[in-house]
């Protein structure tokens, strides 16, 4: 067993966890959260609870299958609730967990920043290109 999963094992506190450390699970859940379509699914769940078609037009481009993969990653870490309904044709929808919340607000926060920067960034990119 490695040092950070013994830590786990033990009920020890989570300063256990180092995502500089290559085995270091939070590595993983940093990379769902922070990917192309983990940062724009949690931020699109922030606005609502979704259905799956839905979610596929908000968040335009993401082809079916990453979209599932996606849901799929980021509720196995406890930030997507999928939610079932028992009924016919199935309904199921999706929703951020508390935790999921807490991300996506800081990831809102990032991308509003970026948004915000955009002129800044383009200029840069342009005198980037036109030094080459």
């Amino acid at each position: 067993m490695g040092r950070v999963t013994e830590q786990v094992a033990a009920g020890e506190p989570g300063d256990a966890f180092d995502v500089f450390s290559r085995d270091c699970p939070s590595r993983l859940t940093l990379e769902h959260v922070t990917g192309r379509w983990g940062i724009l699914t949690l931020s699109a769940l922030a606005e609502d609870t979704l259905r799956f078609n839905a979610l596929r037009r908000r968040v335009d481009g993401v082809s079916e299958k990453m979209l599932s993969q996606t849901l799929q990653a980021l509720e196995r870490d406890g930030l997507v609730i999928r939610e079932a309904q028992p009924v016919t044709p199935p309904h199921v929808e999706y929703r951020l967990s508390p935790l999921g919340r807490e991300t996506a607000d800081r990831l809102l926060d990032l991308i509003r920043l970026v948004e915000g920067r955009m002129p800044e960034v383009l200029a840069a990119r342009g005198r980037y290109d036109r030094a080459r």
